[in-house]
């Protein structure tokens, strides 16, 4: 393995500054929950990192209080955008919205940011548009290349946003599908936006929504890539302090729910009433105050309690346990409920980048899919739940002979 990043902490709000950070859940020392180990790695020092999420006391952005380098996390990349149809068929509606949005049309100029496979892209060319793909991990430039569509592979900023400019021309929209939860340098990459953009040019951002992780009691959506939980009302003040504003958005249900933000420059939109009716949901929902929080991170440890009594009842009755799904989110999940193989066998998952590998932490195997039906397991923890009905559609056959799910997440429940 390569040697261990240095943990950054910093008591600090990456939004305002302000140095009123305040933890409320603390998830122990995790390993990195997308560095999935090869068999040789078992053998190897993995090192792990305190997860710890906490709220700004000044504009009540939450984020984690320590973080890893982000070169340590996104250089190698193992998830992939394609490996859902859900997923797929989403961010070709989304690159539907922008065209439609920005009256995009032929040579325009499309930059994605954290492109990963491309699929979102691969949307955007329908239209006739320019597309570049903006990554840093250099194993999916090279196993996604694609001819109608131009890649820089290498973190996005200030800096980078002037070569991305001078090279391709000014973009009419940016996109960022769950990539902005992964920036620590925060004010940088927006100043690194406002020189990427075109005049009258749009951005279109999605990203977990706090107030439904909070709702969802989805605790395993924290995990270090994700430095920011975003609520509408942090994300205004960052823009509005470099020269742009939120003209609209929307909540979602993909995932586990996410919110849309499009941004302008100001005096290039105008805001609309989903704003202003955005903002007042959170501040009904107390996403302003400490107790929304900790109520939330003692829904956090009801669901560690539910979800391990069940699998003793389980295992008391000699029945075998399996997972489904080898997210990033699934290692929060195992690691913080502190699940190894003597609890879950193995994982199947649809990636073959993960299929042969071990999860990291709790170095539980990950399987092909096909697995499942090969030896019929009882019951299956389903560790992606955000695509709970996807995979249950996906493995019918499964659930036909008898098998069971065990969804963990918002409650733990068993679908039989």
């Amino acid at each position: 393995m390569p040697p261990t990043p240095q943990i950054e902490s910093d008591a600090a709000c990456i939004v305002c500054g302000a140095s009123e950070l305040e933890p409320f859940l603390d998830l122990g020392e995790t390993a990195l929950a997308n560095k999935f180990l090869t068999e040789a790695e078992l053998e190897e020092r993995e090192p792990y990192f305190p997860l710890v999420v906490g709220l700004c006391g000044a504009c009540g952005h939450v984020q984690l209080t320590e973080r890893v380098p982000p070169s340590a996390m996104f250089d190698d990349y193992l998830y992939v955008s394609s490996a859902s149809t859900t997923l797929k068929d989403h961010l070709w509606e989304l690159s539907d919205a922008v065209a439609e949005r920005c009256s995009l049309g032929e040579g325009d100029l499309v930059i994605d940011i954290g492109a990963n496979d491309g699929t979102l892209l691969k949307g955007f060319r329908r239209y006739g548009v320019r597309a570049l793909a903006v990554d840093p991990a250099q194993n999916l430039a090279e196993l996604y290349a694609d001819p109608e569509i131009d890649r820089y592979v290498g973190f996005f900023g200030s800096d980078s946003a002037v070569e991305i400019h001078e090279r391709y021309g000014p973009a009419a929209a940016i996109t960022m599908t769950n990539t902005f939860p992964h920036i620590p340098a925060l004010r940088d990459f927006v100043r690194g936006l406002g020189t990427a953009l075109a005049p009258g040019g749009t951005i279109a951002i999605e990203a977990h929504y706090l107030m439904d992780v909070l709702e969802q009691s989805a605790f395993d959506t924290i995990y270090h890539e994700h430095v920011s939980y975003w609520a509408l009302g942090p994300m205004m003040r960052l823009f509005g302090e470099n020269g742009m504003q939120v003209t609209h958005v929307e909540r979602l249900p993909i995932h586990h729910g996410q919110l849309r933000a499009f941004v302008q420059r100001e005096g290039e939109g105008e805001a609309d009433a989903t704003v202003a009716a955005l903002l007042e949901q959170e501040r009904a929902a107390g996403l302003d105050r400490m107790e929304t929080y900790t109520a939330f991170a003692e829904r956090t440890l009801r669901l560690k309690d539910d979800l391990r009594r069940t699998l003793a009842e389980l295992h008391a009755q000699g029945k075998r346990v399996v997972g489904y799904g080898a997210p990033a989110k699934g290692n929060t999940l195992l690691g913080f409920f502190e699940l190894g193989p003597s609890d879950v066998e193995y994982i199947a998952d649809l990636s073959p980048l993960k299929q042969g590998r071990y999860t990291p932490g709790t170095h539980i195997p990950v399987v092909p899919a096909e697995r499942l039906l090969e030896d019929q397991p009882d019951s299956v923890i389903l560790l992606a739940w955000n695509f709970a009905d996807e995979i249950m559609e996906q493995q019918s056959e499964y659930r036909r002979r008898g098998g069971r799910f065990i969804v963990p997440v918002p409650e733990v429940r068993v679908v039989a």
